[in-house]
């Protein structure tokens, strides 16, 4: 079946047999809420969980870095997702860490895949709810592994190189060094030459993605085009997955900084950091 990037809760009330559901939800430790438990108060019907804490790379001493492809289209196999399934993800904010889970289907390929706009809370305002697909467990099939993320090392190439263009989701205060970031002992500031676009600017007041047009002016007013390499960044790769997703609605195309501020705001790292006081 041919899916949209973007699917309303009606679309998906009335298509609920003919995709997979995934419930990508994450708080941050702030929030005070944990995915699992409220996943288990209230979801979509059939609805999988993926907890990107867990499904995610072992070995790195971050939070919720992205796992392997093999670890990727294994997960999927377990929920009943192969390489042809239809997936919509969704998330219990309306939209927060839902990209995120889009992202990582991205990394090995697979094509049929989109949001839920306005998340959980969009579904709970539907009319009409239809009935859940049946689950069972399959082989994922093949997969292509496709870049969706880049690395510090990467990161500080382009910084250094001034070509091409470093957007940071976080909020202004804490892009600018002004408010203190969630993760204590993390340096304060942004990276030298990078451009604010805090994630929420590309949703509405109901948590879904702006319209196209819209989009294209938000980032046209920063000059951003798909001439140049583009860089996304946030606290943790999180809502900068956000940020890539709307980007895509324009064709273009970015890749996650995975370790984003959580990485590159330690100090020990000694790496280059700008304030708005220190310009």
């Amino acid at each position: 079946m041919q899916l949209e990037s973007l699917v309303s809760a009606e679309w998906l009330s009335e298509h609920l047999q003919d995709v997979a559901v995934i419930d990508g939800s994450y708080y941050l430790a702030v929030m005070g809420k944990d995915a699992d438990i409220e996943f288990e108060r209230g979801h979509i019907p059939g609805a999988q969980r993926w907890n990107i804490d867990l499904i995610a790379d072992s070995t790195s001493p971050l939070k919720h870095m992205m796992p392997s492809a093999e670890r990727i289209a294994e997960e999927a196999g377990l929920r009943g997702i192969d390489a042809e399934t239809p997936v919509v993800i969704y998330d219990q904010l309306g939209q927060f860490s839902a990209a995120r889970v889009w992202l990582a289907f991205k990394s090995i390929g697979h094509g049929p895949v989109a949001l839920l706009d306005g998340g959980l809370p969009a579904w709970s305002a539907a009319l009409e709810h239809g009935v859940a697909r049946s689950v069972s467990e399959v082989d994922y099939g093949q997969y292509s592994k496709q870049q969706t993320t880049i690395s510090r090392e990467a990161v500080l190439d382009a910084v250094e190189a001034e070509d091409g263009f470093i957007i940071d989701a976080r909020a202004a205060a804490r892009f600018d060094g002004e408010a203190a970031e969630p993760v204590a002992g993390l340096l304060g500031g942004h990276m030298p030459g990078a451009i604010n676009i805090p994630f929420a600017e590309v949703l509405d007041e109901n948590h879904r993605f702006r319209d196209v047009e819209t989009l294209r002016v938000i980032f046209d007013r920063h000059g951003i085009s798909a001439d140049k390499p583009v860089i996304t960044s946030c606290g943790s790769g999180v809502t900068a997955s956000i940020i890539t997703f709307a980007l895509a609605q324009l064709e273009i195309e970015s890749l996650v900084y995975d370790g984003s501020w959580s990485e590159w705001g330690q100090a020990e790292l000694n790496l280059p950091v700008v304030t708005s006081k220190s310009g």
